[in-house]
């Protein structure tokens, strides 16, 4: 057996679900304040979810690193294989995965900057999101004019600034936008120095530049660099106790936009979060009116689907099942995956960074094992 080939498997959890263990129910317990249950208890097929194993291991989905089910509130499915990584572009080499792992999130990232503007509004740090940006920037009051001026909080969650820029080339080409925010001497007023395309709130851009935008009003209005508040408010409450925020090049500034680096069961916990409303062990860390808004879709992306606060929306049908996802969303097949409906998180990571014609997926995971698998 290949290194590639090995994974780790978590024996109280899956009890060896190829072994027929699936079908006997055990009694529900908690782990790192996530509740685990067996896989028959949540009406999950597992002579189906176990092929994953085999898909992964032969290379049919290429370099997936995790994959985590939850349904009903609960982990049913959690495994790890080994595979090429990196750490926000550097080359990792063959990594073994496991529960206790650091991973690049990265444009995941955007969805937990989003949380932190929720927490800090319900603090009452900012008013709300229709406040103007440069109300918060009145160093960069120069920029502050023409269209830009009615730029608001809502229209950097919602991606939809107006702002003229280009992630559509890939990021090792210098003409990236957000390479070159990074590259600059100040990122918050690069982005706020770039000319307008459109009227804010009427063209959804993909913009990582908007989320480093959301970071410096988190600091602005807190007094707290965005690691330091999401550790404070965000990290602590869900018990994630390890995590790495990496900072540009030769500052202390975090990358906001991408540069988180968290396990996958601390994803899961995110996932869990929203999923349930704000609450985690019956505590309330973010509002359930925010939860809602954050996974409305505000804009209409130009391939489909909507954009929320810094989440992805889209219809899809499986197996004639209309779905409704939801979906935080990170350059190398980093997901988290909600449907409602079913009542299901799925976070998945992977090494397929800049790999964008990979059919093979994780969301072809979920499509052609997850779903095939639910039984009600």
């Amino acid at each position: 057996m290949t290194l590639r080939q090995s994974c780790f498997y978590l024996l109280p959890l899956f009890l060896f679900l190829g072994c027929n263990q699936d079908e006997k129910h055990q009694a529900v317990r908690i782990e790192e304040g996530i509740s685990i249950a067996s896989i028959a208890d949540a009406s999950i097929d597992s002579t189906i979810v176990n092929r994953v194993d085999t898909a992964i291991t032969n290379g049919t989905f290429p370099n997936i690193h995790s994959l985590l089910i939850a349904r009903n509130s609960k982990l049913v499915y959690e495994r790890y294989w080994n595979g090429k990584d990196q750490s926000w572009g550097v080359e990792l080499g063959i990594r073994q995965h496991s529960k206790d792992s650091l991973h690049d999130i990265r444009s995941i990232s955007k969805s937990f900057v989003s949380a932190c503007i929720g927490i800090a509004i319900e603090q009452g740090k900012i008013r709300n999101v229709e406040q103007r940006v440069f109300d918060f920037f009145p160093e960069f009051s120069k920029h502050d004019t023409g269209l830009i001026s009615s730029l608001t909080i809502k229209h950097l969650l919602t991606m939809s600034s107006g702002l003229k820029w280009n992630e559509e080339v890939p990021y090792d080409n210098p003409e990236n936008s957000e390479i070159k925010m990074i590259n600059s001497p100040n990122p918050v007023e690069y982005v706020l120095s770039q000319p307008m395309d459109f009227p804010p709130g009427k063209v959804w851009k993909y913009n990582g530049g908007t989320t480093q935008l959301l970071a410096a009003i988190i600091e602005k209005t807190t007094g707290k660099k965005i690691d330091q508040f999401a550790k404070e408010y965000l990290f602590q409450p869900l018990g994630i106790e390890k995590f790495e925020w990496i900072k540009y090049p030769g500052t202390d500034l975090p990358a906001a936009a991408s540069a988180l680096r968290l396990t996958s069961r601390d994803l899961l916990k995110f996932g869990l979060l929203y999923n349930n409303g704000g609450k985690w062990m019956d505590k309330n860390i973010l509002p359930a009116k925010w939860i809602e808004e954050s996974f409305y879709s505000y804009v209409q992306r130009p391939r489909g689907g909507g954009y929320g606060y810094q989440f992805w929306t889209w219809n899809d049908t499986i197996n004639t099942r209309p779905i409704t996802f939801v979906a935080c969303i990170g350059n190398g097949d980093q997901r988290i995956f909600f449907d409602k409906t079913h009542d299901l998180v799925i976070v998945t990571t992977a090494g397929n960074y800049n790999m964008w014609d990979i059919e093979k997926d994780a969301y072809a995971l979920v499509r052609d094992y997850v779903y095939p698998a639910i039984k009600k």
